[in-house]
């Protein structure tokens, strides 16, 4: 595709988001009408009008794209051109009035992520990339934190829904971490925990059990941003759906992978 019709996509999407997040704050002081698709995994009336929101108008922006969306995903794969959507990352957060909450959108063509979008309403920011043209915040260039030394490394994580049925595996990495690093911060949107890897405020990212949805556009954004992302649990490249994420600035890759691996019995020789 022409780098200039992208970028005009790219802002087109932009300002889809943005109105999206209007819906979000229109919202935010209303009852919560929430349901459960899990024991602990919400949903509320505003993630449902924010994704039929953005199915509308994406599908006016690319009639050709199908879409993988967090409340309507069952069944769908990714096919050439296909919208990756979650409409409300942080649902438990906003269920409690709590500002970590994000839209994501990310844009799929022809076996690699062409741009991505992660929009914070209540903070007004707004984070673009574009493969190959790096990465944005509000229109002011960003870029991944300079740090080198894992020990003075912030590093966001997050835990799986099914925490319970992981939490062997959750424990021993969270404890290696805080005891390795300078802190540890749980927002509780991946989308967030990503863009604020890209820009630098986080110097590493690492969770289990994502979707695509929750990583595509924050994927995008990292290595745009000039940052690293793979796998740990089996490091390899990071593939959407995989089942663990680990995002940095890529100067402290090598040392968390290492040390998430020794926490997961798969230290590397």
């Amino acid at each position: 595709m022409d780098p200039n019709k992208t970028k005009t996509l790219l802002d087109s999407v932009q300002e889809v988001v943005r109105r999206a997040g209007k819906i979000i704050l229109d919202h935010w002081e209303a009852p919560k009408d929430i349901e459960y698709k899990g024991r602990v995994d919400l949903v509320t009336q505003t993630d449902v009008a924010v994704e039929s929101f953005l199915t509308r108008e994406l599908s006016a922006l690319l009639p050709e794209a199908t879409f993988l969306a967090e409340e309507t995903a069952a069944g769908n794969e990714l096919s050439q051109t296909t919208w990756i959507v979650d409409p409300l990352d942080g649902t438990t957060n906003f269920a409690h009035g709590l500002w970590a909450v994000a839209i994501s959108v990310a844009l799929w063509r022809e076996d690699s992520l062409e741009l991505g979008v992660v929009h914070l309403p209540k903070t007004e920011e707004t984070f673009g990339a574009q493969k190959g043209c790096g990465s944005r915040l509000n229109g002011t260039s960003i870029s991944v934190s300079k740090q080198n030394d894992i020990s003075q490394a912030l590093v966001a994580t997050g835990f799986p829904y099914a925490k319970q049925e992981r939490i062997q595996e959750i424990m021993p990495l969270l404890h290696n971490v805080l005891t390795t690093c300078r802190g540890v911060r749980r927002m509780g949107a991946a989308a967030v925990d990503l863009a604020y890897t890209a820009c630098g405020r986080f110097d590493l990212f690492y969770e289990l059990g994502l979707k695509p949805w929750d990583t595509a556009a924050g994927w995008l954004l990292v290595q745009e941003a000039g940052g690293q992302v793979t796998q740990f649990c089996d490091p390899a490249p990071y593939v959407l759906g995989a089942d663990s994420i680990l995002a940095s600035n890529a100067l402290l890759h090598e040392d968390m992978a290492d040390l998430l691996a020794r926490d997961s019995g798969k230290e590397q020789p």
